[in-house]
């Protein structure tokens, strides 16, 4: 079965619905179903005949996007050190050092509430001076998945979109280990939308990130040094992949803390994070 299209979720006249994109991006059909991402995906097989309902469209310009999806239904899983050049500037930061290997992925989690909104804010607290930021690719997960091969992987696969896994780096290095410093909240916007799952090749994407207008992180997804279809694998050997299951895939070089010295966000500044294919997430840092 294919799955095509790029789904939203977004607020019209105070009310949230699902919807897909049309007429190249401009305009949105709202679908008559619940304005539940996950029950969504999770009911795929129910829901899918809305996809093909001609409702009135809607300029996109009219209405204000939302996270695709509020609320995960697990944690976040995520990846570290996922692409080598960040590999290099992590290690830096850290003063550790760094053999050019990555043998074995990192995997981690990312406590979230609520998925921050395209052109939400994220407001910084007290708790961190050294916020930081992050574009990853986002892979989410259709249907249960259990002992997945390389080879039938991204079968499991509903769609994919953009998170911004903004990340605290003083609470990263207080805690030893990442859970805090990842987990504040509304620390992983997500968006714009969920491009389905086989309008997108993801072995070959611009992966961007840009701070007030300055272009910070530029790479690709065939850097990538664990792709999709191996996480996939690896993760379904230990456990059920659930329908609906969010897996963040690392972020290429280009971060604050490569940089000498580090550049942490502040109040006022704007981070653009772009993946080509899939489009735009913007966050405001506010105080």
């Amino acid at each position: 079965m294919e799955l095509h299209g790029k789904l939203v979720r977004f607020l019209d006249k105070g009310i949230e619905f699902l919807g897909i994109l049309c007429e190249n991006d401009t305009m949105v059909m709202p679908l008559d179903i619940s304005n539940n991402m996950n029950d969504f995906i999770v009911h795929y097989d129910s829901f899918k005949q809305y996809l093909n309902k001609p409702n009135p469209l809607i300029p996109l310009s009219d209405i204000t996007l939302l996270a695709p999806i509020k609320t995960p239904m697990q944690d976040v899983i995520c990846l570290g050190i996922n692409y080598m050049e960040h590999a290099v500037e992590s290690m830096r930061f850290k003063n550790e050092a760094f053999d050019g290997k990555r043998e074995e992925a990192v995997y981690f989690s990312k406590r979230i509430n609520e998925c921050n909104a395209p052109n939400g804010d994220f407001f910084i607290t007290n708790n961190t001076s050294q916020l930081d930021y992050e574009v990853e690719l986002v892979v989410i997960i259709g249907k249960d998945c259990r002992h997945a091969t390389r080879e039938n992987a991204l079968d499991f696969v509903f769609g994919y979109t953009i998170g911004n896994d903004i990340s605290a780096r003083d609470l990263q290095q207080k805690h030893k280990q990442w859970y805090a410093g990842k987990s504040l909240e509304g620390a992983f916007p997500m968006g714009p939308c969920i491009v389905l799952r086989d309008d997108l090749d993801i072995t070959n994407l611009d992966i961007k990130s840009y701070v007030n207008g300055e272009l910070r992180q530029n790479s690709n997804t065939s850097k990538l040094i664990f792709d999709v279809p191996h996480v996939i694998a690896e993760l379904s050997s230990y456990f059920t992949l659930k329908a609906g299951s969010i897996i963040s895939m690392g972020t290429p070089s280009g971060v604050g803390i490569g940089f000498t010295p580090p550049k942490f966000l502040k109040a006022g500044d704007e981070v653009v994070c772009e993946i080509q294919g899939i489009g735009t997430l913007k966050t405001n840092i506010k105080k």
